[in-house]
Parts: structure tokens; C-alpha cells; sequence
């Protein structure tokens, strides 16, 4: 009986509330608090509860330690918080309990229901900023996915377990594709990660394009342009965390953040607000440490899980693809769709350029016939374009060159019917056909 009690007094000591841990603010500096008091209970990571005397309560993130003490920064300001005002450890702050119980819900990063509909059922808990799987952990990526769409499927397919990323300026159809892409998902569950996206974008997501059906299998992570710079780069681990938690369960996520260049934007603002110096183009070194980090989490999972497979946009300055951020995040995926202005002026949508863009899963999920098919349209494309102003102003004449004018003839057939409404949904099958057809009519033997 002795021994029994000592048992039960033990497991009710684990439930009891830790020590209480408080500091004081030494000063505030635009978004960078700093406390004393608290140096030995935190690390980088870690939790605390800012509160003036008035009682107004505020949470933050420790982003930094030094000689001066634990740097802070807010999720969301430090409005009415000064010199003297209590700081509090929070205890298990950085993790989330995300399961199968979210999905069809709408979160914010902390994990708080943005949807009104009540508290979320709790998983088991899991750290938001987790560490990318073992790389020998990893099962191989899958099987091709199609998206219905054909330039996509034909020149720059997707599989299950790849992380491509989707490169575009402004106003070339991107979200447009991403909501095409989300509607088609062959997926168990959609995660969905907006970061930094105007207000009212969340909305339109959610009713547009994801609409009832596809929202019953989604979660929505989404911290607006307007939220702090620690909310907006918690938004993007957040919804990693979300889909690790579903692929553990053996799903197949779909995984979209929305935007990576939005994320690197706030790490910016986090890094040179704890004096960081900057490096490229402004942005200080944590910016590309933080990256690889971030994107590594997605991907295949381990024997007995199942499989992440990821969409990352990137918003290109300036139509820039060596701006830092889209050569870093090029470098670390496993392929990129790009968006070009160029194309989209011509009027073709999906705009995707084609001589730009590259699946790395080429040319193995691709079997030989269509491989043939693709080197014939691509080799094509890349001629055409080696003198398209001359056939625009009329310097090349037909006829001169037998295999110019072949060439000439599949890349303009094939702009055309790689042009395709929102609604129309093609197979693969069919978009291979289509371009083999565009070949046997130009003469092309592998037509």
C-alpha cells in the first residue's frame, strides 16, 4: 500500500505546474525587448508573457541572449510595454498539438481557430520548428501526379513526395494556378500555409478556391501582410508542422505555402532588428540558414508514414530569377515551375515558361515514348526561340531551312494548345497525345 501511494503522489507531482519563472523588461527598442532576470530558463525558441502593470499581457519569442540579456520579440507589438514590466517564462510554448480533428479548420500560427467554430481537438504535441528527417530515414519520391494540367504534366511534372517551387512577378497567374492545383489535389489533405496574404485572400481560398468539398480536407494556416514579422515566419513552420503531424498518421499532404519570399521578408526584419548585418540585397545571413530548414521538413516520409509533397511559391522581384532568395530556394528543391510575363502577354495561361522550367524527377517518371515526345517539343521550343524576332519582323523566310521551318511550325501549334481555361481539366494521356499529334502533322518522326 506504502508503495502504491509513493506511486500515485509521483504521477500527480508531474501534473503540478512548474516553478514560476519571472524577469523584468530593461528596455524596449522598436521590436526587440529586452529582459533580465530570466537568462538561466530560456533559450533561443523559447516562450515569454510580457505584462504591464495595467494587466495587458503580450507573448513573444526568445530570439537572442547576450551580455545585455534575453532579446524578445512580440507576435504581435509592444504598444503600453516599458521598462519594468513583468516578463514570464512560458513553459512548452514553441509546440503545437495539431491532428486529424483540424482539418477542415482555419488556424492562426499559435494555433488559435481563426473560424469561429469552436476549440480544435488536440494531437499529440510536436515542436513547431522541428529538425528536416534523416536523409536515410527517407522513403523515394512516388509516382506522378497529375494536375490536369498540361504544361505541367508534359514539361514539368510533379510526383508524390516532391517539393517544386512556383517562381513568378506579379500578375502572371499565380494564384490562379495554386487555386487550380488545390482543387485537383490527389491528396488525403491539403495544408495550406498563407504568409503575408492580403486579408482578404484568406476568404477567397477559402470559398473560391478550395470551395466546400475542398476545404473538408483542408487546414488553413494564415497570418496576414499585417500581423508581426515572428507571426508571419511562424505561419510557414506552423502549417509544416500541421502536415508532419498528418503525414506521421500515413497521409498524403499537399502542402502550399504561400508566399517562401514572404517568409524570408519577415526572417529579414527579425534578423536586422537584432542588429544582423545585412548580406545580400539586404538580407542577413540567418535568411538562407533558415531556408534549407524550413524546406527540408516536406518531402517523402519514412517506411510505415506517409508522404509530403510540396508547393512553394516565390514572388520574383522584378521578374529576377538570381534575386537571393529565388536562387537560394532554386538551389534546394526538387524542381521549378516558372511564371513569365513574357508569356502571359502573349495571352497563354497557365503562363508557364517552358525553356525555364525543370522537374528534377525528369526523365524518370516519364517512360521512353514520352520522353521522345517531350525531347522533340523541347528541341523545338529552343530552336523557335533562337530566332523568333526574326520571324516576327519578317527576316526569315519559309523555306530556307527544311528543319527551321519544322521547328517553327510544332513550337506555334504547340503554344496554342498548351493554352487552357481554369476549368478544363486534361490527363496526361491525353496532353501527350495532343503534342504527338502536333509532331506527325509537322513531319516529325517522333510523331
Amino acid at each position: 500500500m506504502h508503495s502504491s501511494r509513493v506511486s500515485e503522489m509521483c504521477i500527480a507531482a508531474r501534473g503540478l505546474p512548474g516553478p514560476r519563472v519571472v524577469g523584468r523588461v530593461s528596455a524596449v527598442v522598436g521590436m526587440k525587448l529586452t529582459a533580465s532576470g530570466i537568462s538561466g530558463a530560456v533559450g533561443i525558441g523559447s516562450r515569454c508573457r510580457v505584462t504591464t502593470t495595467g494587466g495587458t499581457a503580450m507573448d513573444g519569442e526568445v530570439v537572442g541572449v547576450d551580455a545585455t540579456g534575453v532579446h524578445v520579440l512580440p507576435f504581435g507589438t509592444w504598444d503600453g510595454i516599458g521598462p519594468g514590466a513583468a516578463v514570464e517564462v512560458v513553459p512548452g510554448g514553441a509546440s503545437l498539438r495539431p491532428g486529424p480533428g483540424w482539418i477542415g479548420r482555419v488556424v492562426d500560427p499559435l494555433g488559435t481557430p481563426l473560424d469561429g467554430r469552436g476549440p480544435l481537438p488536440l494531437g499529440p504535441e510536436r515542436s513547431v520548428r522541428a529538425a528536416p528527417p534523416p536523409a536515410f530515414d527517407r522513403r523515394e519520391v512516388g509516382a506522378r501526379i497529375g494536375t490536369g494540367i498540361k504544361a505541367l504534366d508534359v514539361f514539368a511534372p510533379l510526383c508524390r513526395g516532391q517539393r517544386m517551387g512556383i517562381f513568378a512577378g506579379s500578375g502572371v497567374g499565380k494564384s490562379t494556378l495554386m487555386s487550380i492545383l488545390a482543387r485537383r489535389a490527389e491528396a488525403d489533405v491539403i495544408v495550406v500555409g498563407l504568409v503575408g496574404e492580403r486579408g482578404r485572400e484568406v476568404q477567397d481560398i477559402i470559398r473560391n478556391a478550395l470551395g466546400p468539398e475542398g476545404m473538408a480536407r483542408s487546414v488553413i494556416v494564415a497570418a496576414t501582410g499585417d500581423t508581426a514579422p515572428l507571426m508571419r515566419r511562424q505561419a510557414a513552420a506552423t502549417a509544416t508542422a500541421v502536415a508532419e503531424a498528418l503525414r506521421d498518421r500515413g497521409m498524403h499532404v499537399l502542402l502550399m505555402i504561400d508566399s517562401v519570399t514572404r517568409f524570408a521578408q519577415a526572417q529579414r526584419e527579425i534578423g536586422l532588428s537584432l542588429g544582423e548585418p545585412p548580406a545580400a540585397r539586404g538580407y542577413p545571413p540567418t535568411v538562407f540558414a533558415e531556408l534549407p530548414q524550413l524546406l527540408e521538413r516536406s518531402g517523402p516520409g519514412a517506411e510505415g508514414q506517409g508522404d509530403i509533397t510540396a508547393l512553394y511559391t516565390v514572388l520574383v522581384d522584378g521578374d529576377d530569377m538570381n534575386d537571393p532568395v529565388a536562387d537560394s530556394v532554386r538551389g534546394i528543391l526538387d524542381g521549378h515551375l516558372v511564371l513569365s510575363r513574357r508569356v502571359a502577354e502573349r495571352g497563354r495561361y497557365p503562363a508557364v515558361d517552358l525553356e525555364r522550367s525543370l522537374s528534377r524527377m525528369l526523365p524518370d517518371c516519364h517512360d521512353a515514348a514520352e520522353n521522345a515526345v517531350l525531347g522533340a517539343v523541347r528541341s523545338a521550343i529552343g530552336r523557335y526561340a533562337d530566332i523568333e524576332e526574326l520571324v516576327r519582323i519578317g527576316a526569315y523566310q519559309t523555306g530556307t531551312d527544311p528543319e527551321t521551318d519544322q521547328a517553327i511550325a510544332i513550337a506555334e501549334a504547340t503554344e496554342r494548345y498548351l493554352a487552357q481555361p481554369r476549368e478544363e481539366a486534361v490527363s496526361v494521356d491525353d496532353a501527350f497525345a495532343g503534342l504527338t499529334e502536333i509532331l506527325r502533322a509537322a513531319g516529325h518522326p517522333a510523331g
